[in-house]
């Protein structure tokens, strides 16, 4: 059943569109004013919105705007509701964003037609999210067997190199030491990357299903915890540069805050961001995490000084989708930067990206504190 919210200041309208759309079948939410209505939105997540445009405190436009500035809310559909009927209205609601306008007064079959057509334009949104769902699918059918071939084809390879050496130990000197231990450190090496590979799509995949599901988003949201910021910053910031190699090209400076996110959930958000600035800016280059908090929000930078990326390929940023891979060595899956936007949608956080190409990269994340 599809659930509406309506935002209307007036007690006996707010009453009568009620009426009207429950025994239309739809499950309806009412507000009194846009404040409030806004908040139910963000916690509700209707299916579509109708909201007179004069209220107090906040009113439709208002309401409109905050709306599509939240990752969650802002595909919702809007009709707003009007006493005017001036062109000027009409253009300045459309330009924030809304879907539909009826003047008042207005009959129930215009309202429950402009309904209608609003849901069906949704349904059609959403088959194209599934088409691009199964271009996602596509991608991991061509890109997941390499990734895991390469680490496998290591581990077999070097593995029956040992049991080969081991069989000719009785007909020859036994191999060097030395020798053993290096190939023991290929095998390790190779299975880490796959264990790491494999860790990271799961944790894609979870993150993918869960945000088509809105009450599983709503469900997170309330019982989020929250962390200290700076110490889980230090702490996954250190261990991605060691694990690099790069803990000298590594400049820390942090600033504390109690952020609305779960610790594994930052943890995660660092390593990825980290190890990409690591992964495509040469050893010796300075890559430098930088937070400050500004009001609510707390922000949080990586910059390095890297090859960057352009406008077109930050727009184009998703799982298994890799840039110039015929020209760089690239050892990875598309999978970091697709971690973490989908991690600050659940959380009600914002990925930014800034780069000029093999000059400078600035990746944030924005997150309520």
């Amino acid at each position: 059943m599809n659930r509406i919210l309506i935002i209307e200041d007036e007690p006996q309208i707010r009453a009568n569109l009620e009426e009207i759309l429950q025994l239309a079948d739809f499950e309806t939410l009412t507000a009194p004013n846009g404040q409030i209505g806004l908040e139910m939105a963000k916690t509700k997540l209707p299916n579509l919105i109708v909201c007179d445009i004069m209220m107090p405190e906040l009113d439709g436009y208002g309401v409109l705007s905050a709306l599509h500035q939240n990752e969650a809310t802002t595909n919702i559909p809007v009709i707003l509701l009007t006493a005017k009927a001036e062109r000027s209205d009409f253009r300045h609601g459309m330009q924030l964003g809304a879907d539909d306008y009826l003047t008042k007064p207005f009959t129930t079959e215009e309202l429950l037609s402009a309904i209608t057509m609003r849901l069906e334009k949704q349904a059609a949104v959403e088959r194209q999210s599934q088409a691009k769902l199964d271009e996602l699918r596509n991608n991991i059918a061509h890109s997941l067997p390499h990734e895991l071939n390469t680490p496998l084809n290591g581990i077999l390879g070097m593995s029956q190199l040992l049991i080969d050496n081991r069989d000719l130990v009785d007909e020859s000197e036994e191999v060097d030491e030395s020798e053993e231990i290096k190939i023991a450190e290929s095998i390790y090496t190779s299975a880490n990357r796959l264990h790491k590979l494999t860790t990271r799509f799961l944790l894609y995949s979870n993150l993918e299903l869960i945000l088509r599901d809105s009450e599983k988003i709503r469900l997170i949201r309330e019982k989020s915890e929250k962390c200290l910021a700076q110490e889980r910053i230090i702490n996954a910031s250190l261990k991605t540069a060691k694990n690099l190699g790069r803990e000298k090209d590594l400049k820390l400076e942090l600033q504390e805050s109690i952020i609305k996110i779960p610790e594994p959930k930052l943890s995660n958000v660092i390593e990825e961001l980290i190890d990409n600035a690591f992964k495509f800016s040469l050893p010796g280059s300075e890559v430098r995490v930088v937070s400050n908090v500004t009001g609510s929000k707390f922000n949080l930078s990586v910059i390095d000084h890297g090859r960057g990326m352009t406008v077109d390929e930050i727009g184009r940023i998703g799982a298994f989708i890799q840039f110039h891979r015929k020209s760089y060595e690239q050892q990875g899956s598309g999978l970091g930067l697709a971690i973490v936007q989908y991690i600050m949608k659940l959380y009600n956080g914002e990925l930014i990206i800034e780069s000029n190409p093999q000059e400078k990269t600035v990746v944030s994340v924005v997150i309520p504190c």
